[in-house]
């Protein structure tokens, strides 16, 4: 039910969050929407911790999820709040933001947030760097802290949702009427609803694999999420190497984070609902590691953890404190700082980082005002 709530709820009355976009165009071709909060930050000190935000399967800034945390977390000190600045990085094609290559987003691909991570830790040097995602994001930020290892550029993290296993998940979700008819093709549809949006340039070249792949995509009604994953993402989730992937079988195997969770070396703090319907397998080991807490609370869904809010007679989502408390103790309290991150340089125009001059970012444009509290139109948002 409380699944079921995150969709149908309305939440744009509570945790009001505006943004200040700005577009990142990717050496590959690609584009990102990095979105700001506070809008006006001028008066903030430049070591003011920063929250790099990931946002599940078809969201983006707006959802209530990420709004739940981000409100009372960057609400200035004198009104309560922490007084943190965030920027939640909006997938490609997500949330409004264009895509300008033949590639998409997936469970798998860290490259992103890797570039994001370059022009956030360059335009803001002295703050210290705080991860927080959700759902796939929460998968894709797992992957990204464990291939960084020592050399990762969050001073902690928190993954909330996070489906680990994809091949055991996709599994169970597919083995319950409800899961299956309900979860997996709402998700699959959402999948093909942002994918017809931005048909236009993923077919720009009909012979591409990637267009080939979105024309039978698009073509899909309500399918399962594997079902999508086995015509699309497998070939245009992800840039060379690794994709294209021969199955969805094979894909789920290379971009499942449970299997990475020894190599993480920073405070990492995981969180899932024992009742989830789309993450059913969680890992309890955490492989030994001495950096990392898992807490798997007996209820919640998936991304909701609600409770009565007496003050205004709906609901709210308890899990949002001990989140917040977790990233300020992590950065107020324990006070770490990265040393071995590596160096970043401008090359032929493109930001990037010592030792990955394949990748590189550079700002291309900015947004007014986006207010968070409006959803996608044509998106089931909760997901």
């Amino acid at each position: 039910m409380q699944t079921l709530y995150c969709v149908v709820g309305d939440f744009s009355h509570r945790d009001k969050v505006n943004y200040k976009r700005t577009f990142l165009r990717l050496k590959d071709g690609g584009t990102l929407g990095l979105d700001f909060t506070p809008v006006d930050g001028s008066d903030m000190p430049p070591d003011t911790p920063i929250m790099v935000v990931m946002h599940g399967l078809t969201g983006g800034s707006y959802e209530s999820y990420v709004r739940a945390i981000l409100a009372p977390a960057c609400r200035a000190v004198s009104q309560g709040g922490l007084g943190y600045r965030a920027v939640v990085v909006n997938f490609r094609g997500c949330a409004g933001v264009p895509v300008t290559s033949p590639q998409f987003y997936s469970a798998g691909h860290t490259d992103d947030i890797r570039q994001a991570v370059f022009h956030i830790s360059n335009r803001f040097p002295d703050a210290p760097l705080l991860g927080l995602s959700f759902s796939l994001g929460a998968n894709v930020m797992t992957r990204y802290i464990a291939e960084e290892g020592e050399h990762c550029r969050f001073q902690s993290a928190c993954v909330i949702g996070c489906p680990w296993n994809l091949i055991a998940n996709v599994r169970k979700l597919d083995s319950t009427y409800i899961g299956r008819h309900v979860y997996s093709r709402g998700m699959g549809q959402n999948l093909v609803n942002i994918l017809k949006k931005h048909t236009s340039t993923l077919t720009r070249d009909p012979n591409h694999p990637v267009a080939e792949a979105a024309t039978l995509a698009c073509a899909l009604s309500w399918p399962t999420i594997d079902t999508f994953d086995q015509v699309f993402t497998r070939i245009g989730g992800g840039s060379s190497p690794a994709w294209p992937f021969a199955s969805a079988l094979e894909y789920y195997e290379y971009a499942s984070s449970h299997k990475v969770l020894g190599n993480i070396r920073i405070p990492f703090l995981s969180i899932n609902a024992a009742d989830d319907p789309v993450v059913q397998e969680v890992p309890v080991d955490a492989k030994d590691s001495d950096w990392i807490v898992m807490v798997v609370t007996p209820d919640g869904g998936h991304l909701g953890w609600f409770e009565t809010d007496d003050g205004w007679g709906q609901v709210r989502r308890w899990v949002c404190t001990p989140v917040i408390e977790w990233l300020r103790a992590t950065v107020e309290d324990v006070c770490q700082t990265r040393q071995n991150t590596k160096k970043l340089e401008v090359v032929d125009g493109f930001l990037t980082e010592e030792g990955s001059e394949r990748l590189g970012c550079k700002v291309v444009g900015e947004e007014p005002i986006i207010v968070g509290t409006q959803v996608e139109a044509g998106m089931i948002a909760g997901l």
